[in-house]
């Protein structure tokens, strides 16, 4: 039972691992913030010069990972330093904060399980929790893209924004995620475009990473199946070919049977 138990979890913990490992790794990549910078033409949108709108993504990376309990970027403007980001975005960038702690919390702690069950079957190390172990990570990699194929036709039949508004709605117990794209400079560093962008990318890796683990767990369960009958040993109930198979013999060695 317990067994059971833990290979469930073990399921549910890969695409958690996954998803939450890539949404970490965008989230502390500067590539991406510049693609956002480059390709919405954000220092036209926002008025801010591209240096600082760098300087502004560095400042975020570091943001999400320190223990600031609010972020206080300035920027150049006429001649003036001033807040990058207004009451309002910075109450919401709070809130962001906090949403990404919780995903690399998750992230660590599937990660952390993840491992402790590997560990254990190599513990018990047999051919049949090898096996087992295969079998687990091929369902877990099928079932992670289930969930993006799932994903993926919500999107089909209700559209990004709709989604992208029900997301925040489930994560967020407050509205100062509603920007003004003509006024906040958030919203322009960063607009809806982007973060479709970012979702595609996020889920683009995590399908390409179950589908490595498919492929190895599936490649290793085929050559477990090949080694399985030693080298010139014919597979059980049939005979090597030429060969006559031997008769019973009854009592006193007689050869049971017509003569």
């Amino acid at each position: 039972m317990l067994r059971r138990v833990a290979t469930g979890l073990f399921v549910l913990s890969i695409p958690l691992l996954l998803i939450t490992s890539n949404v970490r790794w965008a989230t502390n990549e500067p590539r991406l913030y510049e693609y956002s910078f480059d390709h919405y033409d954000v220092e036209d949108s926002s008025g801010v010069t591209r240096s600082e709108l760098d300087y502004a993504a560095r400042d975020l990376i570091r943001y999400f990972n320190d223990d600031r309990p609010t972020i206080q970027t300035l920027v150049t403007q006429d001649g003036q330093r001033v807040s990058l980001y207004n009451e309002r975005e910075t109450s919401h960038l709070r809130d962001v904060k906090d949403l990404f702690r919780f995903v690399f919390r998750a992230q660590e702690a599937s990660l952390a399980f993840a491992l402790i069950y590997v560990v254990g079957v190599f513990v018990w190390a047999s051919e049949a929790s090898l096996r087992l172990l295969a079998r687990t990570v091929l369902g877990a990699s099928l079932f992670t893209l289930a969930l993006l194929g799932l994903a993926a036709v919500g999107s089909a039949f209700s559209g990004f924004d709709a989604l992208w508004t029900r997301f925040h709605l489930l994560a967020f117990t407050n509205d100062l995620w509603k920007l003004n794209p003509d006024t906040d400079h958030l919203i322009q560093m960063f607009p809806e475009g982007f973060w479709r962008d970012a979702t595609l990318l996020v889920a683009g890796l995590t399908a390409v990473e179950a589908l490595a683990l498919l492929a190895a767990s599936t490649a290793y369960l085929r050559l477990r199946w090949w080694t399985a009958v030693p080298v010139g040993q014919p597979p059980l109930g049939k005979t090597a070919r030429g060969a006559r198979p031997r008769r019973a013999r009854g009592a006193g060695g007689a050869t049971d049977g017509r003569a």
